[in-house]
This record gives structure tokens, sequence and C-alpha cells, in this order.
């Protein structure tokens, strides 16, 4: 028996099979720039190459989002910019008012300014928005309304700003009168340990508006210490001055609208997020709408320089605070930057 074979032609075309497999292979890890393409390339690498690169995805967008949230925040402290320039246009216009140089029909001339500015702070309040995300209309904040349990006696209006309360929580501070003619601020019921209220008021004058500051001891507990964080209460007094026997009970509940939260990392824990809060920096959530704001006499003209200066102190707090936030977010966007650069070359 005879057989017919080509061995040499069977070993050339195997060798070349081979090489054309491992040139496949070269070509593509060249083009695609990765050395693992595929688990039959290092089965063990893959695992620890794709979720580096999960991470590198993930720090890149996280990057991008904090970049977004900083010109988010930059949208928002621009409509702030505006709206202290507007206050302080109002408190020329009461300066000016408060002297005894004008006349009635004068005052209704500068009062006309004032009302249109007031417009205007809604306005902005109402249209700053980023991707369609209103910021300035107390969307993204916790708005306080204060209930003055004696409108027509001892206090006529309340104004609160500040404060980190969860949602629907109930707040009743009793202002008082002493014997020695000091104003303070107490809460009703239990208080908390190491929360009191300081002010430099001596005397309890109609139609003046007085601004009580929170104190947070060393006593405070951390829950506590948190949640009078820059809070402040303002309150006018009316016709009566509420007394030790005839106190004034202002009862402040708190509604928490969900804050706006910015991914700034990869992973799925609290520490790589942040939070923007923004009250309502409206007319109203200054203090200053509605009669809140009226120059039209040398008397409401005088009581409006203090309404205007807590509206001005408002302001000043939230700018801050989104400074400080956008100081945070450049910092995170460089250590994402430098993360993913370390990691892209591992």
């Amino acid at each position: 028996m005879r057989i017919q074979h080509n061995i040499t032609a069977l070993n050339a075309a195997n060798r070349l099979k081979t090489n054309e497999s491992a040139v496949s292979k070269n070509i593509q890890k060249l083009s695609s720039g990765y050395r693992i393409n595929s688990a039959a390339d290092d089965a063990a690498g893959l695992a620890v190459s794709e979720k580096i690169r999960k991470e590198i995805n993930g720090l890149s967008q996280a990057e991008d989002n904090t970049k977004n949230g900083i010109s988010l925040v930059q949208t928002a402290e621009g409509g702030l910019n505006e709206t202290s320039a507007i206050l302080q246009r109002m408190n020329t216009l009461a300066v000016e008012s408060a002297n005894g140089t004008y006349k009635d029909t004068d005052r209704a001339n500068l009062q006309k300014e004032v009302d249109h500015l007031k417009t205007e702070i809604d306005r902005i309040a109402n249209s700053t928005n980023f991707n369609e995300i209103k910021l300035l209309d107390g969307s993204l904040g916790t708005v306080y309304k204060a209930d003055v349990t004696a409108a027509d006696g001892g206090i006529t209006k309340a104004v609160v700003s500040g404060g980190n309360f969860t949602a629907s929580e109930t707040l009743t501070l009793t202002v008082t009168t002493k014997s020695d003619g000091a104003v303070t601020v107490e809460f009703s019921g239990t208080a908390p340990t190491g929360i009191s209220f300081t002010t430099t008021a001596t005397t309890f004058e109609t139609g003046t508006a007085y601004t009580f500051t929170a104190v947070i001891a060393d006593t405070a507990s951390a829950e506590d210490a948190a949640k009078f964080k820059d809070f402040t209460i303002t309150v006018t007094r009316g016709s009566d001055i509420p007394t030790t026997d005839n106190p004034q009970d202002v009862t402040i509940t708190a509604t928490r609208n969900d804050p706006l939260t910015f991914q700034v990392g990869a992973e799925n824990v609290d520490d790589q997020r942040a939070t923007l809060s923004i009250n309502a920096m409206d007319s109203k959530g200054l203090g200053i709408d509605g009669n809140n704001l009226l120059i039209d006499t040398q008397e409401h003209a005088e009581a409006a320089i203090s309404t205007i200066a807590d509206a001005v102190a408002i302001v000043n707090r939230t700018r801050a605070d989104l400074g400080a936030l956008q100081n945070e977010l450049e910092h995170t966007a460089n250590n994402l930057s430098t993360m993913n650069e370390n990691l892209t070359s591992a």
C-alpha cells in the first residue's frame, strides 16, 4: 500500500496559521492600545483591567460632574451678586428718605423705586436657573414659616434664617422683656442643652426689628449644634411689650425640600457626594415683601434701614456658603484629575 501525503506543506500551513493568529492579536493590541483585549489574553489581568477601567470612566465623569457643579454654583452666586447690588440701592433710598429735609410726597416717589426694586429681586429669584433647575426660588432649601401667636400685640413680624432642621420640625421660641428692659428669646417647653440666644438690643421699641442669634455652647450635642448653626430670628415689636407676665410665642415650622446633590466620585458612598441647599432669595425670603419695607414716612424709612440690613446679612451668608462650596468643588476636581491620570497609567 502506498499513502500519498505532503507533510512539508502541512507543516508550512500550520506554521502560517499560527503566525497569522499571532499577527492578528498583535495588530489588535496595536490598534486598540490595550495589552488585554479579551479574557484569552490574560484572564486574571482582564478582571483587574476592567475594574480599573470602570473606575477611570467613573472618575472622568465625576470630574465633569464637579465642573458642572462649579458652573451651577457660579450661576447662583451671579444672581445673588445682582440681588446684593439692589439691596444696596434700597439702603441708599431708605437712608435718603429718613432725612428730615424730605416731605412725604418726596418719600412717596422714593417708595416707587423701592417697589420696582423688590419686583426685580423676585424676578431674579424666579428666573435664575441652570439647565432649567431654579436656584434661588427656595426649591433647593429649607423654608421656615414663622407664625406669630399675637400679631396685634407684642410681636407683629418674625423672620428666621439659617439652621438645619428636619422636614416639618416645629420650634417654639418665647420672646419676653425682663424687668431691667433686656429682651430675651427662650424655648417653650424643654430647651436643648447648650443653646441660647443673644442680641445687642437693650430696649424693645415699637416698630423696630431686633435680631437674635443662636449661641451654641460646648455642652450642646452635635445634633443640636448642627440644627442651630447660623440660626437667627428677627422679631418686630408691636403696640404691646412682651413681658414675663405676657410673653409672646413665635412658632417656627421648618419644611425641607430635597437639596441638590453632586456626584463627585466614582463610588456609591456619601463622602463622594456634595450637596447644595439655597433658601428662597426672593423678597419674601429676605423679609422685605409686602409692607415689610416702606419708606413713605420718616419713621418707616428708619425701620427700613434695619430691615434691609437683615436682608443683606441673609444674602451675604448665602454667598459665603456658595463660595465655600465652589472652593471645595475646585479642589475635588483637581484631585479627580490626578487620580484619573495615575489610574490610566496603571
